[in-house]
């Protein structure tokens, strides 16, 4: 029965398709009747691949008492061991393992994986004295060895990968899981909460409880960004990029109205100043460019100044749209500059902020995915400039 601890190492052995064709050639080069590689350790001899024209008895998986063997010996000084007649050696005439096997010619080379990790050995004997003196079978032998240890290799290294596929194949699934989660089990209650929430305004007249509901409502609000930065995040980071639509559109500038008018909505403290001159027919995917806007928008309300204005800019410029938000306060310190636009950015820089830290990042994620930039500059003599572009139509129109 084989010892479960090296099925591994057997398994190893036997995927080398080259094994076989070795053992037979090894045969060939020694004049020798039996080839093995064996696994050695420093408590077991296991044959791994046998070629036996001799019935010796042994099968891939079948042991020796290592003490009995001299490969015992090789795992110590990893050096070859080659005796072509025992019997008249003036070493191995003595030694007890010709003895105990009835051996005469003997060779085994050590196979050492490209770590030093000794594995085992590459080996022939015969009952029979055999003609091995020659360098050259030595040296084939040892690049029979070799080629071994490189398959083994190989295989380790494949079976490495084989794990790092499989894990990458649980986190897709775990992604597919996490999306379906926040499309589902957190955006289905938040639609509750915020119809909840339009009822009960519609049935009280009360200041202190509309004041409560419009908390409520706006918290919700609040988390529906939230969810759908992660929810983008995840497709973004985990899938490949935020997912676009585009198509020709012929009233951007009033998308980007609406999304400027929401945001004032909101923030009714801010001071917004806008010009915007696009033209029909960009091709773009207007509810992204829409996100985008927003995702500036409140990145400039949350860190500008209340008593200066937004400025807001948008326009077509060499065949692009061109977008722009300025806006005064602290400027973005050169510590956080490099960071800007990845997720989580202003956490990892020591920074305070609201939210997850995701809105930079996506913005510049829908803007690639248009084929476009995202890029900034922040003095305190200029203000803060988010500067977005991406062509206006097919690069072929």
């Amino acid at each position: 029965m084989t010892n479960p601890d090296f099925a591994p190492d057997i398994e190893a052995i036997r995927s080398i398709d080259s094994v076989p064709v070795i053992l037979s050639m090894v045969k060939h080069l020694t004049g020798m009747r039996f080839a093995a590689v064996a696994r050695v350790t420093e408590s077991n001899w296991v044959a791994c691949a046998v070629d036996d024209s001799i019935d010796f008895g042994l099968k891939p998986g079948g042991e020796l008492v290592l003490e009995s063997t001299i490969c015992h010996e090789i795992r110590q000084h990893q050096q070859p061991v080659i005796f072509g007649h025992a019997s008249t050696h003036p070493v191995f005439s003595l030694h007890h393992t010709p003895k105990t096997y009835g051996l005469e010619s003997y060779i085994s080379i050590p196979i050492v994986k490209a770590n030093g990790e000794f594995f085992g050995t590459l080996c022939a004997i015969d009952s029979v004295p055999a003609n091995i003196d020659e360098p050259a079978i030595t040296k084939t032998l040892t690049l029979f060895a070799q080629l071994i240890a490189m398959n083994l290799d190989t295989h380790r290294h494949l079976e490495a990968t084989q794990i790092e596929l499989n894990n990458a194949n649980e986190l897709g699934r775990l992604r597919e899981q996490f999306i379906a989660v926040l499309g589902h089990d957190l955006r289905t209650p938040l639609s509750a909460v915020r119809m909840s929430a339009d009822l009960l305004e519609s049935k009280t007249e009360d200041k202190r409880s509309l004041n409560l509901i419009a908390a409520i409502r706006n918290s919700s609000v609040r988390m529906g960004v939230l969810i759908e930065n992660i929810l983008d995040f995840a497709r973004g980071r985990l899938g490949g990029g935020i997912p676009v639509q585009r198509k020709l559109v012929d009233d951007l500038q009033q998308t980007l109205q609406l999304t400027l008018a929401e945001v004032k909505a909101s923030h009714p403290q801010a001071i917004f100043i806008d010009e915007l001159d696009v033209p029909a027919g960009v091709y773009c995917d207007e509810l992204r460019i829409s996100q985008l806007l927003s995702n500036l928008l409140g990145n400039a309300v949350t860190h500008g100044s209340n008593s200066t204005p937004i400025i807001l800019k948008a326009c077509a410029e060499n065949d692009e749209i061109v977008i722009s938000l300025t806006n005064q306060g602290t400027p973005i310190s050169a510590q956080l500059m490099p960071l800007l636009f990845e997720p989580f950015s202003r956490a990892e820089a020591g920074q305070r902020c609201e939210g997850l830290g995701l809105g930079l990042y996506i913005a510049s994620q829908i803007a690639m995915a248009h084929n476009g930039t995202l890029s900034v500059t922040s003095s305190a003599e200029s203000g803060t400039c988010f500067v977005a572009s991406f062509p206006a139509r097919f690069k072929w129109v």
